[in-house]
């Protein structure tokens, strides 16, 4: 009797793969639940932790999908494959998109391909790649409004894709940055930073209803 084994697929951080050959031994890692490519370089990412990511990427999806409610032609996508510009496929926290041309769409394969109008990521802190290595693959993407909470340092980041670099946002003497990209999207800082999803939620309607 001839007994078929499935041979070992490789895949570690710091491996140095082009994009097809790093999509090839992902989808045969199943026992993998994470894994990304920036610039050729395999990452991937520690073990959730509850408050440290969990709970923060809970609060971003829900502010991101309460805004597609009510506007039924943008999307949200969560920890979805996302194919950028060279040797990039990356996986972010949250991203909202719609079709435009010359912009982000779905492939056979039910991938993202280009770069969404807006990224979220959660991370621990300024030492994270997402701050770094991952920000700049978004730059040179065309990524046009990307968004980081540090939480371990209770500061959420907003950059603004302008001349082909990123220009940090500031709140308003309100505490709230809206996005440029996706009109009566809006943030109360101080309310996703304390948790309060109401408060969150109440900033949202103000520029929904404001449109």
């Amino acid at each position: 009797m001839t007994v078929h084994t499935m041979a070992f697929v490789s895949l570690e951080p710091g491996d140095h793969l082009t994009r097809e050959e790093f999509h090839r031994r992902y989808c045969a890692r199943r026992d993998i639940r994470k894994a990304e490519l920036i610039d050729g370089v395999v990452y991937m990412p520690s073990p959730v932790r509850a408050e440290l990511h969990g709970a923060p990427h809970a609060a971003v999806i829900g502010w991101l999908y309460a805004y597609r409610a009510r506007n039924r032609m943008v999307r949200v996508l969560d920890n979805a494959t996302v194919y950028l510009e060279g040797e990039n496929e990356i996986q972010p926290d949250a991203c909202l998109w719609y079709e435009a041309s010359g912009g982000p769409r779905l492939t056979a394969s039910n991938y993202l391909e280009g770069a969404p109008q807006l990224v979220v990521e959660v991370a621990a802190s300024s030492a994270s790649y997402d701050l770094h290595e991952k920000k700049e693959a978004y730059r040179r993407s065309g990524v046009r409004e990307y968004i980081v909470w540090r939480v371990l340092d209770g500061v959420i980041d907003w950059f603004e894709l302008r001349n082909g670099a990123y220009i940090s946002r500031e709140p308003d003497e309100n505490g709230i940055i809206e996005s440029v990209q996706f009109a009566g999207l809006r943030l109360h800082i101080a309310s996703l930073l304390a948790d309060d999803a109401a408060g969150v939620l109440a900033a949202l309607r103000q520029g929904e209803e404001g449109q």
